[in-house]
């Protein structure tokens, strides 16, 4: 592992871009090296939502690493006094933005979510850059990109699995309710002539069964194994829906026009004490 800026990655493809995206702007500013750390990916407990390292579909910058360490007994002591007597400083984060961490040192220890966009703000075509596709789409997503680029589309995100099926991120997170989307529709229909709702959702089957959209609409059901490439499709939109998730926000962040229309739901946790006002851009619309 280089000496640098390492961050402990977490969560899903979503929070995994946030963390890289704040970490590396650090490591720009600092211009040091950036070091991904997949610990968090080992060993996880069996009540939690199974996760994996999943930022490699990108043109990323950083070494992955893992600083799990050995269990005999007095290794801490050894590695603390002998062969890192000092340390690189440690900035823990929960949710919301904190600022201090755009002038943290060069060797710098990140844990945390990050999510908002001013962490990374000064180096948007960086970000950009970095979080373009490795690979190029398979034969079955350039049918939908044809398909997106030849409409006025958005994209609609509903996010459901461990939303709805796990009590703990249930308790957490909730789910962006029907009326959301129903009313998030009805926006994008006065805001757009003609337009064409893609519908990106790991439960395809109550999506179809609940939002009874009016307009022409394509369910987008293929990528099940391949997050990466829904995200493409997402990101090719011309305007979006996202749900309270942050893989739909980074659908929608991708798309650099402009003139693109995101609806976000207002909350985006159960707990409405959580200030959640820096996690979208400004212009974005939230209901």
């Amino acid at each position: 592992m280089s000496k640098g800026v390492t961050v402990q990655l977490s969560g899903g493809l979503g929070n995994q871009m946030f963390q890289y995206a704040a970490a590396r702007r650090l490591a720009l500013k600092r211009s040091v090296a950036l070091n991904l750390d997949v610990s968090n990916f080992e060993n996880q407990p069996a009540n939690e939502t199974p996760r994996k390292y999943e930022l490699g579909c990108f043109k990323i910058q950083g070494e992955v690493v893992s600083t799990t360490k050995p269990s005999f007994k007095g290794w801490q002591t050894i590695y603390n006094r002998i062969i890192h007597p000092i340390g690189p400083a440690k900035y823990t984060q929960g949710f919301g933005f904190s600022p201090d961490i755009l002038l943290a040192p060069s060797e710098t220890i990140m844990i945390g979510s990050w999510q908002s966009p001013k962490y990374f703000e000064d180096v948007v075509d960086q970000i950009r850059a970095d979080f373009s596709f490795k690979r190029p789409p398979t034969s079955s997503n350039i049918a939908v990109i044809n398909k997106i680029k030849s409409v006025d589309a958005v994209s609609l995100h509903v996010r459901r699995g461990d939303y709805a099926s796990d009590k703990i991120t249930n308790q957490n997170h909730g789910l962006a309710p029907l009326e959301y989307y129903q009313e998030a529709v009805r926006t994008l229909e006065a805001k757009t002539k003609n337009p064409h709702f893609f519908v990106f959702s790991d439960d395809p089957s109550w999506c179809k069964k609940n939002l009874k959209i009016q307009r022409p609409t394509t369910y987008v059901e293929h990528n099940k194994e391949r997050d990466f490439e829904d995200l493409r499709l997402m990101s090719l939109c011309n305007h979006h829906i996202i749900a309270n998730s942050t893989f739909s926000w980074w659908g929608a962040w991708l798309n650099p026009d402009h003139k693109k229309i995101v609806v976000a739901p207002r909350r985006w946790f159960t707990n409405p004490a959580i200030d959640t006002s820096d996690f979208t851009p400004k212009e974005w619309l939230r209901l």
